[in-house]
C-alpha cells in the first residue's frame, strides 16, 4: 500500500491542498455559496472512466504480449537444447561434443540475460561475463547489440557442426528455425520497448482528470461541507491510481515491480538448461569410465602385469 500511494503522493498532496483551500474560501471569504450541478462533474467523470478503461486495456495488452513473448523464449530455449543434445552425432561421448553442447547451453543462458538487461537499458555484459568462455566474451564485446552477437556465435557453431557431419541438413534447418524464432522474439520485445504510447492521449486524459477534480468540490460543498475534503481526495486518488497503473503496465521493460519478471524467467531457463547439460555430462562421464574399464580389461587379459 505504501508503494502504491507513494506513486501518487504529489497528486494526492495537491488534491488535498486544493480541497482545503476551496473549502476555506467558500466558508470564510464568500457570502454566497459556490455551487454547480452535480451532473457536470458526473459527465466529466464518465468521460474519464472511458478514457481510463481504454488506456488500461491497451496497457495490459502490451504487458501481456511481453509476457507471452518471454514465455515463448522459455519454451524455445528448452527446445534448442533438446535439439542440440539429441541431434549431435556422438556415439563415443567425445570431449568435443561435450564442449559443443555445454557452450551452446551457456550461450543461450547468456542470450536471455543480455536481452533482459538490454531491454532495461542496463549493462548487458555484466551478467554474462561469468557465463561465456573467454573467446566468446571477447567476440561479444566487439558488438553493440549483445544478444544478436550471441545468436551469431550459435549460428557459427551450428555451421561447423554441419560441415563436420555432426548433424544432417534437416537437423540444421530445425535448429536454425529455433534460432530464427528466438531472433523474432528479440525483435518483438524491442518493438514493445521502442513503441511509445501516444503522448497526446495521456495529455488529454490528465487534463480531463484535473478538470474533474477542480469541478468536484463545487458540487459537493453544499451537500457535505468540510466532509467534501476526504471525499474529493478519495475519488481523486482512485482515478490517479488507475492512471498510474496503466502508465506502469504500458512499459513492461522499465525495471519496475509491475514489469515482466525477466530476471526470474532467465533464472528458470538457466536452471533448466544446466540440468539438461548436467544429465548429458553424467552420461559422458559414465561412458568414459566404462570405456576406460574396457580398455584396462582388454590390456589385463593380454598382459597380467599391465598398469594404467
Amino acid at each position: 500500500m505504501k508503494y502504491v500511494l507513494g506513486k501518487i503522493k504529489l497528486e494526492l498532496f495537491l488534491v488535498i491542498l486544493y480541497a482545503i483551500i476551496f473549502e476555506v474560501f467558500n466558508t470564510y471569504y464568500d457570502n454566497e455559496a459556490i455551487n454547480i450541478p452535480i451532473a457536470i462533474p458526473t459527465i466529466v467523470g464518465t468521460i474519464i472512466s472511458l478514457l481510463l478503461a481504454f488506456k488500461s486495456n491497451q496497457a495490459y495488452d502490451r504487458w501481456w504480449e511481453a509476457r507471452i513473448v518471454w514465455g515463448a523464449i522459455v519454451n524455445d530455449s528448452r527446445t534448442l537444447m533438446r535439439q542440440v543434445i539429441t541431434f549431435y552425432k556422438d556415439p563415443d561421448f567425445s570431449v568435443e561434443a561435450n564442449d559443443f553442447k555445454e557452450n551452446f547451453a551457456k550461450r543461450q543462458v547468456a542470450w536471455c540475460y543480455s536481452l533482459s538487461q538490454s531491454l532495461r537499458e542496463k549493462d548487458p555484459y555484466k551478467p554474462i561475463k561469468k557465463i561465456l568462455n573467454e573467446n566468446d566474451f571477447q567476440y561479444v564485446k566487439k558488438h553493440k547489440h549483445v544478444p544478436n552477437a550471441i545468436l551469431m556465435l550459435q549460428s557459427k557453431d551450428l555451421k561447423k557442426a554441419y560441415e563436420n557431419d555432426k548433424i544432417n541438413t534437416y537437423q540444421q534447418v530445425e535448429i536454425d528455425n529455433t534460432l530464427t524464432r528466438l531472433c523474432d522474439y528479440m525483435g518483438k520485445c524491442e518493438r514493445i520497448k521502442n513503441t511509445i504510447f501516444p503522448t497526446t492521449y495521456s495529455m488529454y486524459m490528465r487534463f480531463t482528470l484535473c478538470l474533474f477534480i477542480i469541478l468536484l468540490p463545487f458540487s459537493l460543498t453544499d451537500l457535505l461541507g468540510w466532509l467534501q475534503i476526504p471525499l474529493v481526495t478519495t475519488i481523486g486518488a482512485a482515478f490517479f491510481l488507475i492512471e498510474k497503473m496503466a502508465i506502469h503496465l504500458q512499459d513492461p521493460f522499465e525495471n519496475k515491480p509491475t514489469d515482466t519478471p525477466m530476471t526470474t524467467i532467465c533464472g528458470t531457463i538457466e536452471k533448466n538448461l544446466m540440468q539438461m547439460i548436467n544429465e548429458f555430462r553424467d552420461e559422458f562421464e559414465i561412458q568414459h569410465k566404462k570405456t576406460e574399464a574396457e580398455v584396462i580389461g582388454v590390456c589385463t587379459e593380454k598382459n597380467p602385469y599391465f598398469v594404467l
